[in-house]
């Protein structure tokens, strides 16, 4: 009778799947074992499993760490195996499948799915690389209080696009080290959509700033915007990197938040003295290109002036003969 024998982390994430149709199978340490484990805590040989014509049957070979049935705390003599079994030993585990064990439907590739391998496309990602580089080579520009040229600011712009390269790169080796689906190009392009979206999500808030008073009561939702989009980058690359559910996903992804926007407020809080003696001005100053109503010209300026103070005149004078 055939079987199949799953090696799994202890996350129940596979490892490796091999299919016997002999009636004997030793798994072990040892070269000589069918199925060899190479954790330290397994012994040379360590487990058998014989079919004895009806059952496959499992038993402990005498380890030192024993061999135990998930939940259970009886080292495994003479189990008789039901399809699905897992059995620990040393730290590591293995699964035990028959060949009519049920499988989960077959999941039909999303559309969400296809938008997602667009990113890694060379001309979609080509094309982001290139927006985030003049992005940022024109916000270096704007930050330099020297003029610049074209080759001084190719250098800094160079290393800031490598720079946030790393995080990308990072994601694909941790899934690469856990046995998933590295991805990296794919990984690659979901974050420098992100990291071009937070550019404008930036310039969109500073010209925001410049249109409106810092007592304005909706920015507080200006701060929203960076959380959510940090948040949406976050959960993709759980979702392209890692088989999670959607429940972990959102755990990962808030931790994520959690730990950079509470972390560097937390280090911007304590950096702060008690009393600073450079005055703090919460201002923008752009071009009047960016103001969202157009301006007045002198002379209505002057007009409109007089009007108010006029006004302003007669209800002083109003009040006082009351």
């Amino acid at each position: 009778m055939e079987i199949i024998i799953e090696e799994i982390s202890h996350g129940h994430k596979l490892l490796g799947r091999h299919k016997f149709t002999t009636n004997n199978i030793s798994i072990g340490r040892g070269y000589d074992n069918d199925i060899i484990i190479s954790d330290p805590h397994v012994c040379a040989d360590h487990l058998q499993l014989h079919f004895n014509g009806e059952h496959w049957l499992v038993n402990d070979q005498g380890s030192i760490n024993g061999s135990y049935l998930e939940g259970s705390k009886e080292n495994a003599i003479e189990h008789q195996v039901r399809s699905g079994d897992i059995v620990t030993i040393g730290k590591s585990q293995v699964r035990f499948v028959f060949p009519n064990h049920p499988v989960e439907e077959s999941i039909a590739i999303s559309p969400f799915e296809s938008l997602i391998n667009l990113a890694r496309h060379p001309a979609v990602l080509a094309l982001s690389m290139t927006l985030f580089a003049l992005i940022g080579g024109w916000i270096i520009n704007l930050n330099n209080a020297n003029e610049v040229t074209l080759t001084q600011m190719l250098v800094p712009t160079i290393g800031l696009t490598l720079g946030f390269v790393l995080w990308p790169a990072g994601i694909a080796l941790v899934s690469h080290l856990t046995k998933h689906d590295a991805r990296f190009w794919t990984q690659m392009g979901i974050c420098f959509i992100f990291f071009n979206l937070m550019w404008l999500s930036d310039i969109f808030e500073n010209i925001v700033h410049f249109n409106t008073s810092s007592n304005f009561s909706m920015l507080w939702l200006l701060s929203i915007i960076p959380l959510l989009l940090a948040f949406g980058l976050f959960w993709l690359n759980c979702y392209v990197g890692f088989h999670m559910t959607l429940r972990r996903r959102n755990v990962v992804a808030s931790c994520l938040i959690l730990l950079l926007f509470g972390g560097s407020f937390i280090i911007q809080m304590s950096k702060q003295p008690d009393f600073n003696p450079r005055p703090q001005f919460d201002t923008t100053i752009m071009s009047p290109a960016f103001i969202f109503a157009p301006s007045s010209d002198v002379e209505t300026f002057v007009s409109d002036a007089s009007k108010l103070f006029a006004k302003a005149t007669k209800s002083a004078e109003a009040e006082s003969k009351e």
